[in-house]
């Protein structure tokens, strides 16, 4: 059987690369009966687990430069992320309350002591953050979930009576559970519904640096349990997603064993995470691990962003070995191998596709947009977003990042799964199966050189170039499938 008349049709491939591509239409060469280079073999009925979606995160720091801009930027940014031609994303998160990404200190319940939460009252976000929510419900056709994240209780709440550290205090778990509800019923007045909640935003805290709440995994088992559980089901709200944990995966198997090893908690609909502990370790052990000990959960990376570092609005930048992390900087010496420099698009890239391939549901990255600065944000604690504006020109950056996100997002669509393959390349892979019975593969080249494979489907072939320093989508829509 010849290479060329076994080969593969209605394929497209968009590529994204440091010499200048920007999620391109390539345009495929006729193939060659050239049969010696390594080949991606795909094992469409082979299946994993299901994709629920990628995209990023509503802040009060992303709505309050976003009010700023003008009408046509609104409009194009709000196009760039959420419409069909755009990324088009379909899984976000935003916060309860104030955190680290707002322009000030707030919660929902001010009056000390307010037991009955008579108080309660969302008007801080009623000015930016929902507006910019709604904006996006009017552009996406699909519509997105929403996962919203409480970065602390109110400090009435706490042993230290601070919106940093300190602990929920056990008389007050029942309000802060009822906390939830009035922000859920709050939110679907404004026609903006919640589909889940992570219980606390980094539980094991954050050097005391901006809102934090502590937990133990016990603690936290306890509460879902006996009250935030409880509560959602008692308001009719049961169908809310409850994950806990959110934070950091190299201490992810404490909470797996606490939420699913023993006594597994009803309430609880699976584990969120972050990407911090490391630079260039996606901890897939651990991942695999979360999986194994419960199959069924879900697997949600919450959280990602270029931290501790002031963005650049240079392109070549994102494909440098040249940023760095909070961990680079002061983490303790004998962990600081675990952060060395890095070329931003490859980090993004390299963490998505390992968490695709090892059980990850969904991947979130952090501020839709930020200022130029990395910014604003109460506590100084820049870092990078996708899409960067500057206010007073008027100036709208989409970065390589935004375009490595749209490589994911606006072809592996909500209800697909990761499908099987075969990699005999040195490129770094991962494939789905879309609802219409479309087949992604996504393709990392990290090497500087450009790399020939074959993409091998049912015994059908395609002979494909990709760039040096390159990511591909290819998306078949092959009428024999």
């Amino acid at each position: 059987m010849s290479f060329k008349t076994s080969e593969l049709s209605d394929i497209e491939v968009y590529e994204t690369s440091r010499s200048g591509n920007r999620l391109s239409k390539l345009n495929l060469k006729n193939n060659t009966e050239a049969n010696n280079i390594p080949t991606i073999s795909l094992q469409p009925n082979i299946q994993f687990q299901e994709i629920l979606g990628f995209g990023g995160a509503f802040t009060q720091a992303s709505a309050y430069l976003y009010k700023q801009l003008s009408p046509k930027n609104q409009s194009m940014i709000m196009q760039d992320y959420f419409g069909e031609e755009g990324s088009n994303y379909s899984f976000t998160r935003t916060h309860m309350g104030s955190c680290d990404f707002s322009t000030e200190n707030y919660s929902y319940s001010e009056v000390p002591n307010d037991i009955d939460l008579s108080h309660f009252s969302i008007k801080r976000d009623m000015d930016e953050l929902i507006p910019m929510i709604k904006d996006a419900q009017d552009i996406s056709k699909s519509g997105f979930k929403i996962i919203s994240s409480a970065w602390t209780a109110p400090t009435w709440m706490k042993d230290n009576n601070h919106l940093i550290d300190g602990r929920l205090k056990d008389e007050y778990r029942k309000v802060w559970a009822k906390y939830f509800s009035k922000y859920t019923h709050a939110y679907k007045k404004e026609g903006i519904d919640i589909w889940g909640f992570t219980v606390i935003n980094e539980p094991h805290g954050n050097g005391s640096n901006w809102e934090s709440m502590l937990f133990t995994p016990q603690e936290m088992n306890t509460f879902v349990k006996n009250f935030l559980g409880p509560e959602l089901a008692n308001e009719g709200l049961g169908y809310i997603k409850i994950l806990g944990y959110d934070q950091n995966r190299m201490e992810l198997p404490l909470w797996v064993d606490e939420f699913y090893k023993d006594a597994p908690n009803e309430y609880i609909d699976g584990l969120a995470i972050h990407w911090y502990d490391s630079t260039d370790n996606s901890f897939t052990k651990e991942l695999k691990y979360a999986h194994h000990q419960a199959p069924n959960k879900l697997l949600i990376q919450t959280e990602a962003c270029i931290d501790s570092q002031i963005p650049s609005t240079n392109d070549d930048w994102y494909w440098q070995t040249d940023a760095t992390d909070w961990g680079y900087h002061w983490r303790n010496e004998e962990m600081k191998y675990l952060h060395p420099k890095y070329a931003p698009v490859s980090r993004y890239t390299k963490d998505i596709i390992n968490c695709m391939n090892n059980w990850v549901n969904g991947w979130i990255d952090w501020n839709l947009i930020l200022d130029f600065d990395g910014g604003p944000n109460w506590a100084e604690n820049w870092c990078g977003a996708p899409i960067l504006v500057d206010v007073l020109s008027q100036t709208v950056y989409k970065t390589p990042i935004y375009y490595v996100l749209k490589h994911f997002s606006k072809y592996v669509l909500p209800g697909s799964y990761r499908i099987g393959f075969e990699n005999d390349t040195d490129l770094l892979v991962t494939a789905f199966k879309n609802t219409d019975n479309s087949i992604v593969v996504i393709v990392f080249n990290e090497n500087k050189n450009s790399s020939k494979f074959k993409l091998n489907l049912k015994n059908r072939f395609k002979e494909v170039t990709i760039d040096g320093e390159s990511i591909q989508t290819i998306i078949f829509r092959d009428k024999n499938d």
